[in-house]
């Protein structure tokens, strides 16, 4: 009976296996034309540009200078003090 049920299983798998490759796009080419290498050069520089603009966003504002910093954290505590007293 286990052997009957282990060739029906090996059976049954074999089966799912070209299913497979056609999904993974193994099919030998079925799926349309394959990329040139010029097309896939071009994409290498896109994805290369696409990465570039992201790093320049992702870049820190311009520091501030001792007298900026003194008086944005002044700004900051009178904020604060203020919003103490509406409380």
């Amino acid at each position: 009976m286990r052997a009957l049920a282990v060739a029906l299983l090996l059976v049954l798998s074999a089966q799912d296996l070209p299913a497979q490759d056609k999904r993974r796009g193994n099919d030998g080419g079925s799926r349309g034309e394959r990329m040139s290498d010029a097309e896939r050069q071009r994409m290498r520089e896109d994805m290369r540009e696409a990465y570039r603009d992201r790093d320049r966003s992702r870049e820190r504002p311009p520091e501030l200078s001792p007298q900026e910093r003194d008086k944005l954290r002044q700004d900051i505590q009178d904020a604060n003090r203020d919003l103490r007293r509406f409380r």
